[in-house]
């Protein structure tokens, strides 16, 4: 039975909860984490390289010379390739950049594999009263992470619609990421060594990730 450890604000645990072992006690498939992280950082490509082709080029809208009787070569337009300052041909075009894709399913086992690891290693940490705070306090969060030995770790905090405060007074500390629970993906959560969330939230990414 996958297990976690729950603390209050002052960083003291009050309980060890049970977690969903289909989604919490996954082994990992390093080959499925590979293909669903290979994917995500393709799509991360922004496409910069663009070249002009002939169509594209300013000028060259009349024939450089005449047909016959120069000497010199054929030449129609001074956009062709072949002329310096012409179109490029076969040169990178942003529209050229194809996004990759995989299921939704192996999305998630892939996730719920990485969340396994997490709390295998206890890295998973779950906060019981985050949703109490009455006010962005950074000084409250950073005591809570000095309390757990957290001050020079990397921590992704996993958010629902109530943790806007907690959010907020997560903003100032260094090494530290929140996102939305609706937003998780796969490269986030293996950049970040541990992943903290709320009560609440987790029954919510139960929900997300078993359906």
């Amino acid at each position: 039975m996958a297990k976690a450890k729950v603390y209050n604000l002052d960083g003291v645990q009050i309980e060890e909860i049970d977690l969903d072992d289909k989604i919490f006690d996954q082994k990992a498939n390093k080959d499925l984490i590979y293909q669903v992280v290979k994917v995500a950082k393709a799509n991360q490509r922004q496409a910069l390289a663009h070249t002009k082709n002939r169509s594209e080029v300013r000028g060259g809208g009349r024939k450089p010379w005449k047909q016959k009787g120069t000497g010199r070569a054929r030449h129609g337009s001074t956009r062709s390739p072949i002329w310096k300052g012409g179109g490029v041909t076969f040169g990178p075009r942003k529209e050229n950049i194809t996004k990759l894709s995989v299921p939704v399913k192996m999305k998630r086992k892939a996730l719920m594999a990485v969340f396994s690891e997490k709390v295998k290693d206890n890295k998973f940490i779950i906060i019981e009263d985050i949703e109490k705070l009455d006010k962005p306090s950074t000084k409250k969060m950073h005591g809570f992470f000095k309390k757990l030995e957290m001050e020079s770790k990397k921590v992704l905090f996993l958010s629902d619609r109530n943790s806007d405060l907690a959010v907020k007074s997560l903003r100032n500390i260094p090494k530290t990421k929140s996102i939305r629970i609706e937003n998780i993906n796969i490269l986030d959560m293996l950049s970040y060594g541990r992943v903290m969330t709320s009560k609440k939230a987790v029954e919510e990414l139960s929900k997300q990730l078993s359906r």
